[in-house]
């Protein structure tokens, strides 16, 4: 009886870890998906306050190396990112939660230049997620 009991302890007590883990992860993708919300709207003010203060970027303008942004910065570069393509637009294609603290989007950025040439780019991001915002935001495309 009692191996039966404590069967029943840990298996409570898996299925419970299960489903706050699952709770995480939809909380994160719902995050995610209010995240390219915000984007295809431009509100790059809204969007910076879904990072932590001072978060960890990682993407070919870079040369792959992670750099510290603040809130500032980030709107001043989306903000520029606009004025060159006034019509940017992420389409997303996927939204993969893995485990508590990642989120990996797959997802092609369009837009349209100042001389109508227009780029159509696939991109994948891996999210970071701590606390309910996102503390580290690692971007891959080709850059050619």
């Amino acid at each position: 009886m009692k191996q039966i009991f404590a069967l029943l302890v840990v298996s409570l007590f898996f299925v419970s870890c299960q489903s706050s883990s699952s709770n995480i992860e939809e909380k994160n993708k719902e995050l995610i998906e209010k995240y390219f919300t915000l984007f295809n709207q431009h509100d790059w003010k809204a969007l910076s306050e879904m990072y932590v203060d001072s978060a960890a970027f990682k993407d070919p303008t870079s040369g792959m190396k992670v750099i510290r942004k603040t809130k500032a910065q980030f709107v001043q570069e989306y903000t520029g990112l606009q004025q060159q393509f006034p019509d940017v637009h992420d389409q997303v294609l996927s939204i993969y939660p893995s485990g508590e603290k990642h989120v990996t989007v797959e997802f092609v950025s369009t837009g349209t230049g100042a001389d109508q040439k227009k780029f159509e780019l696939p991109i994948v991001v891996i999210f970071r997620i701590e606390n309910g915002k996102i503390v580290q935001d690692f971007t891959y495309y080709d850059n050619l």
